[in-house]
């Protein structure tokens, strides 16, 4: 039986575990990336850990995220980052270099290494043939001290693209298809693997724009094979020699597969407020619209942007649409400027933004009341934008463009004959915005400014838990709700007893109160529960608070490893109709809590309040089993190296 391309490289990296779907596997990891959103935890946490030197074949610390530096918490976090890093082995992309996936594929990512980042949307690696996968902090902290990387051995589903994409239709059409077959849980315990003829028609960054917003389908990771248009891309980039060729046996085997027929393919958009709510521009008419902004680790390549100065050239943003535009690499601004596209931009009347995260994480831009704001981003969560009552549609670079000139939501076949933009046979090499680490052994002194304070460290699971259902919340809470991301709270990323204040705020302002007055409880959840970033202070947050356990009908695969690492007890109801029996408010007990978790996967929790018992299931692998006894990752680590 042969392997499909996700299993190539598993096996090529698996460090224990048997490779069948659902069994728990740990792999090597090659590369790791963060950025600064979540990085300082992370090397915070890699301190903790107490290892002097990084272990992987390379690690990154990108700074793209909390760039907008409106009082000293920011840059004093750089500072921190870039010290710490040069300290432990890590090399420095300095804010200004570009956004971490975006300059990850450039300049480092290689094709059957395996990448872990703590950013949900590290998969964009897949686009060249990486096997990469977005953590929790915690979880790359580890990694870079040279520990495996835990994981369910994913199922494999195949996506067959035939034919090609016709004029004005794009790689973001491709996945918006995907997203309305599968859902954002339709990727759950997946990797997406792409195949077929219509491979060879995509660039690397058509392919990385898939992989990239593949993350919003909730898989594990999606992967491209390493073919001739990859060996091209690398030889664009001087890196020919990180090329392989890596694709799936003839005989691959696969759990899933699924046709798209990229010739029969439209202009679509994702309305609000989930990825998954996709439907033809043709369908959702021409409403009118404020903002476009373009950009992101989606759609911030040099193509997109060329495409996008093709269109606008000559032309000008409709009075009543402010455009923003945030080129995702040092390198694209660069080639953008030598070429005068960026001019035509600017003459067009764009804004154009630093080459960073921005607006799609909501620092900076964000929307007028009730806007319509059309993004070429990832995510279009309510508030994500900055904005809760603005309505925001995820579409592609075309789309984006020509509804700005336009002023309403614009099919771009409209313009005429598309631009015919060809792939750079060189590509601008400039690296000189990355730090090299200092020399192991050197005396560096880190920095650690006042906005830097200790994360909470949960401690052994007691033999009781008790506590009350502080908030009951319905299915896709996303970690937007559990700890928002936005431009006044990104810059106290490395305080979480500040940050604790705002959890969950968005679904009930009194939660942190409630959970205070009541030496923390119980979160009660729906289906998917925390969906979206990778973001680990959606778990540090709550153990903040004294969270001790959520239970929920479901939980999205990254937020319930960090709750796991946290030491916080996940939960799903045995039968979901359970959900019902629990009210905020409700005193809940998990008696003899510790056997309970040894003893079996099916708990009792009982409902004091209503005098009743629920069946409650808490599906952990040995290894996470003894985390959750030892109050998490940290100090289970801890205990492996006495």
């Amino acid at each position: 039986m042969g392997l499909n391309l996700a299993q190539k490289i598993i096996k090529e990296h698996l460090v224990s575990g048997e490779m069948v779907p659902g069994k728990e596997i740990s792999i090597k990891i090659d590369q790791t990336l963060t950025q600064d959103s979540t990085g300082t935890m992370a090397y915070l946490e890699f301190e903790a850990i107490g290892i002097p030197r990084v272990k992987t074949k390379r690690s990154v610390a990108y700074i793209d995220h909390n760039t907008l530096q409106e009082g000293f918490e920011n840059a004093d976090d750089h500072k921190y980052i870039q010290t710490v890093t040069s300290k432990h082995g890590i090399y420095f992309s300095r804010p200004g270099n570009g956004i971490c996936h975006q300059v990850q594929l450039e300049r480092f990512g290689v094709p059957g290494m395996t990448l872990l980042g703590s950013d949900s949307h590290t998969p964009t690696g897949g686009g060249i043939g990486m096997l990469a996968i977005g953590a929790g902090g915690l979880d790359v902290a580890v990694a870079m001290g040279g520990g495996p990387y835990y994981i369910s051995m994913p199922k494999v589903c195949r996506v067959n693209l035939k034919g090609g994409l016709k004029p004005w239709i794009s790689a973001k059409d491709i996945i918006l298809e995907v997203l309305r077959l599968l859902t954002v849980k339709g990727g759950v315990g997946k990797v997406i693997e792409y195949a077929g003829e219509g491979v060879k028609t995509l660039t690397v960054p058509e392919r990385a724009t898939i992989t990239n917003m593949g993350a919003e389908l909730g898989a594990t990771t999606s992967i491209f094979p390493s073919d001739d248009v990859t060996k091209e891309f690398l030889k664009a980039q001087g890196r020919e020699s990180d090329w392989t060729e890596l694709k799936p046996d003839a005989d691959a085997i696969y759990e899933e597969e699924i046709e798209i027929d990229l010739s029969k393919l439209g202009p679509m958009a994702a309305q609000p407020h989930s990825p998954d709510n996709v439907a033809k521009l043709s369908d959702i008419g021409k409403i009118k619209v404020d903002q476009v902004a373009i950009g992101s680790c989606t759609n911030s390549s040099y193509m997109d942007m060329m495409k996008v100065a093709s269109i606008l050239k000559g032309k000008t943003v409709n009075p009543n649409v402010s455009l923003v535009i945030a080129p995702g690499s040092k390198q694209v601004l660069t080639m953008l400027a030598r070429n005068g596209a960026l001019a035509d931009m600017v003459a067009a009347g764009a804004r154009i933004l630093e080459s960073a995260c921005g607006p799609c994480i909501g620092m900076g831009q964000a929307p007028s009341t009730n806007a319509v704001s059309l993004r070429t981003f990832n995510r279009n969560f309510e508030g994500r934008s900055g904005t809760v009552s603005a309505k925001v549609y995820l579409v592609s670079p075309e789309v984006a463009a020509a509804s700005a000139i336009t002023g309403v939501l614009t099919d771009p076949r409209e313009l005429g004959q598309a631009p015919d933009i060809e792939m750079p046979k060189a590509f601008v090499i400039n690296d000189n915005m990355v730090v090299s680490p200092a020399p192991e052994g050197s005396d560096v002194e880190v920095v650690r400014g006042p906005n830097i304070k200790p994360f909470p460290i949960n401690s052994e699971l007691k033999e009781n838990i008790a506590g009350k259902a502080l908030i009951k919340v319905g299915d896709n809470i996303t970690t937007d709700h559990i700890m928002p991301s936005n431009a006044k709270l990104l810059p106290f990323r490395s305080n979480i007893p500040y940050l604790a204040e705002f959890c969950l705020t968005p679904c009930d302002p009194e939660f942190p109160k409630r959970a205070r007055e009541n030496g923390g409880g119980f979160i009660i959840g729906g289906s998917n529960y925390g969906q979206g970033s990778s973001r680990e202070h959606a778990a540090l947050a709550p153990l903040q608070l004294g969270i001790k356990g959520v239970v929920a009908k479901s939980f999205a695969r990254i937020h319930m490893a960090n709750l796991i690492n946290s030491g916080i007890i996940p939960m799903t109801f045995s039968n979901e109709a359970d959900y019902d029996l629990i009210d905020t408010g409700d005193e809940l007990l998990l008696q003899d809590a510790r056997n309970q978790i040894k003893d079996g996967s099916v708990l009792v929790l009982k409902n004091k309040t209503k005098n009743i018992d629920i069946k409650v299931n808490v599906v952990l692998s040995k290894r996470q089993t003894e985390m959750i006894l030892a109050g998490g990752l940290l100090n289970y680590t801890k205990l492996q190296y006495k």
